[in-house]
C-alpha cells in the first residue's frame, strides 16, 4: 500500500477540467460519488457519465490501461463494465490524465440488497469464464500497475506474514498461517496467463433491482494466474453460493486453493493497512478473513 501523497481534488477543480477540455458537457451537473476506493476520485457528470481522476501517483497508469482495454473487453463480457468515453489531459492545476466514463446504474454491493446470492454466483462465474477466454496477447502482466495481482502467491508471503503479525491480537494467527501455508503449497500456475479483474470484492460490484449487474474499477486489470479472481468466492459470496460458483467454473483443486490464498492475502494485507484509515475497505477485508478462516475450521 503506497504512502505517496494524495492530491486534493475538489468540485471546483473538476468543473474547471470539464469546462476547459469538454465544453460540450460544461453545463451538466457535477456531484461527488462516495466510494471506498483509494486510487481515484469519482464525480457524476449529468445523468449518464462519470468523471474518474487518479488521486495518487501509484494510480496514474490505470488510465491508459483502462482506455485501451476496457472497450475491447466490454464487447465480450456478459456483465456491464465501465466504458471510457473520453480521456482528459494534464493541466497546470491537475498533473495527470483522467477519464470520462459512461455511468452505470446500481448500488454498490456493500449496501445493495441481492435477491439471490446464487444469481450473483452464476453471474460472477460467467464473468470469470468469459474474461479468461479473451485473447490475452499484449495484455499487461502482473506488476506495480495492478499491485501484483495474478503473480505467484509466494511473492506475497512477506507482506502476508507481516500483516498476520500486526493483527495478532485481532485474529487467530495460527489458523491464518495454516490456511496461507496450504495455499503456498498448492502447485503454481503453469499455463498461459489469462485476463483477470484482480480486485473482485463487493466494493467493485454493483446491484440493480436485486441482481448483480456490473463489475467496476478495473485498476488491477492484468494477465496472470486465474486463481486471483476466485477471491470473490470469499470476499463476497456466502458458503452456499460459493459451492454454486465453484460448480460453474472449470478449476482444479490447486487453483481453488490458490484462490483462497488470494482471498486471505487480500483480506490480511488490506485489513492491517485500512483498519484505522478506511472503514469501508476495512469491513470488506475483515469479512474476507472471517469467511476464509471459518471455512477452514469447519472443513
Amino acid at each position: 500500500m503506497s504512502q505517496s501523497k494524495e492530491l486534493e481534488i475538489d468540485l471546483n477543480l473538476v468543473e474547471q477540467l470539464v469546462r476547459s477540455q469538454f465544453p460540450q458537457w460544461a453545463e451538466l451537473r457535477l456531484r461527488p460519488v462516495d466510494s471506498a476506493g483509494t486510487d481515484n476520485v469519482i464525480y457524476r457528470l449529468g445523468d449518464d457519465m462519470a468523471v474518474r481522476l487518479p488521486r495518487a501517483e501509484w494510480a496514474i497508469g490505470q488510465v491508459e490501461k483502462e482506455q485501451r482495454w476496457l472497450p475491447k473487453l466490454a464487447a465480450m463480457i456478459p456483465l456491464s463494465i465501465p466504458v471510457p468515453l473520453a480521456q482528459g489531459v494534464p493541466t497546470d492545476d491537475y498533473p495527470w490524465f483522467w477519464s470520462v466514463y459512461r455511468w452505470l446504474d446500481g448500488e454498490n454491493a456493500t449496501v445493495g440488497q441481492l435477491d439471490s446470492y446464487n444469481q450473483a454466483a452464476t453471474a460472477l462465474a460467467q464473468f470469470i469464464n468469459t474474461i479468461q477466454t479473451i485473447e490475452p496477447t499484449d495484455g499487461p502482466g502482473p506488476g506495480t500497475h495492478n499491485s501484483g495481482r495474478g503473480e505467484p502467491l509466494a511473492r506475497r508471503d512477506a507482506a502476508v506474514r507481516e500483516a498476520v503479525a500486526n493483527l495478532n491480537t485481532i485474529i487467530d494467527t495460527d489458523v491464518a498461517l495454516a490456511v496461507w501455508d496450504s495455499a503456498l503449497q498448492a502447485p503454481v500456475w503453469q499455463g498461459q496467463g489469462v485476463w483477470i479483474h484482480g480486485d473482485l470484492h463487493p466494493g467493485n460490484l454493483l446491484i440493480a433491482q436485486g441482481q448483480l449487474s456490473a463489475v467496476i474499477d478495473f485498476g488491477t486489470l492484468g494477465v496472470g494466474d486465474p486463481a486471483c479472481d476466485l477471491m470473490v468466492a470469499w470476499t463476497f459470496l456466502t458458503i452456499e453460493s460459493r459451492e454454486e460458483f465453484r460448480s460453474l467454473l472449470t478449476v482444479d483443486e490447486a487453483t481453488w486453493l490458490r484462490g483462497r490464498g488470494w482471498a486471505l492475502s487480500f483480506g490480511l494485507i488490506a485489513y492491517a493497512y485500512y483498519i484505522d484509515k478506511n472503514p469501508g475497505l476495512a469491513a470488506i477485508s475483515r469479512r474476507t478473513i472471517d469467511e476464509v478462516l471459518h471455512e477452514h475450521v469447519n472443513m
